[in-house]
């Protein structure tokens, strides 16, 4: 086995699109449970919606910021239309909602009937939508490499995407920092603990997490567009199981911190990367198949969630005392 290969291709997960992607889209998913207490489990839906607004808009002529725009317009119309009649909703039933509103999100997106709109279960290809974010780059074409790592410049997986997308995740870090620290967020620290003694002292607690469901949701939209960036808009690979792995990032790293999500994303897929390699290089192709290889990859990712929740819910940053699945 290829030592020197293998760790290069583990390393570069941790810079990866993808990457940058789960972390924005744990940030997001953080600013509902890790600071309001609100369990979405339909975080896939807000990046589903964030990636065909972004993208339909694009096809239709749209200009980079106007289609950005509509894709974080299409969050917030989810966000109110979610949010308005099941934020009353405690615990296990918002749960339910949030996972059954993904879903139809997902449903609609590969309905045949918005075949021309959509893609339908095909989706949307990336050369159709990509072109104005590859324009808008400051860098001439072509390839370039620092250390290990060499990418092209502006194509599909490119330097340029990797610049942009941790930037969005550095200025994501940046905005929950000073949110945790504002008055606002600590009244969703309150929400988190016990809604009704925030209630019982004038706060409106319903437009609070409102605000919350709305902003979590907006970056996730915008987690969405760097997501598809380097492929095509396909709503079969953003549903349930996106939601739960960006879960799974969060518990990883730790809910209600501000490096957690980075830090659970970068772990999750470096790991996942390194078992899979791993395995290819070790095991015999009459023991175990490549395709059974990525499926017993993912099979350990869901015992890692177990196990997190089991026995180190506060994750790697977190202080158990910040984390509202112990608060009921």
């Amino acid at each position: 086995m290829d030592w020197t290969n293998l760790l290069v291709n583990v390393a570069g997960e941790i810079i990866a699109p993808t990457t940058a992607a789960y972390a924005l889209a744990a940030i997001g998913l953080n600013i509902h449970f890790g600071l309001t207490g609100l369990l979405n489990m339909g975080q896939a839906g807000f990046l589903l919606l964030g990636a065909y607004g972004f993208a339909i808009a694009t096809i239709a002529g749209w200009p980079l910021w106007a289609a950005v725009l509509a894709a974080i317009l299409a969050a917030v119309v989810f966000a109110l239309i979610l949010g308005i009649p099941t934020l009353k909703l405690r615990g296990d039933y918002l749960a339910i909602v949030t996972i059954a509103a993904a879903e139809i999100v997902r449903i609609v997106g590969r309905s045949t009937t918005l075949t021309d709109l959509t893609g339908a279960s095909s989706g949307l290809r990336g050369n159709s939508y990509k072109h104005t974010f590859q324009d808008a780059s400051p860098f001439p074409d072509g390839t370039w490499e620092l250390g290990p790592f060499e990418y092209a410049i502006n194509a599909s997986n490119s330097w340029w995407i990797r610049i942009v997308g941790w930037g969005v995740v550095a200025l994501a870090c940046l905005l929950i920092w000073l949110l945790m620290r504002s008055p606002w967020g600590r009244v969703l620290k309150g929400i988190r603990e016990d809604e009704d003694a925030v209630r019982s002292l004038g706060k409106n607690v319903y437009a609070y997490k409102m605000q919350s469901l709305v902003l979590g949701g907006v970056i996730g939209a915008v987690a969405g567009i760097i997501y598809v960036l380097p492929r095509a808009v396909q709503p079969d690979a953003m549903g349930r199981s996106m939601t739960f792995f960006i879960w799974t990032i969060l518990l990883l790293g730790g809910a209600a911190t501000v490096f957690g999500p980075i830090l659970g994303s970068m772990l999750f897929w470096a790991a996942l990367m390194l078992i899979k390699l791993v395995m290819r290089g070790t095991v015999p192709e009459t023991v175990m198949r490549s395709e059974q290889i990525e499926q017993f990859g993912w099979i350990i990712v869901g015992i890692t969630l177990m196990l997190l929740v089991i026995f180190r819910p506060q994750g790697i940053l977190g202080d158990k005392k910040e984390l509202a699945i112990n608060a009921h």
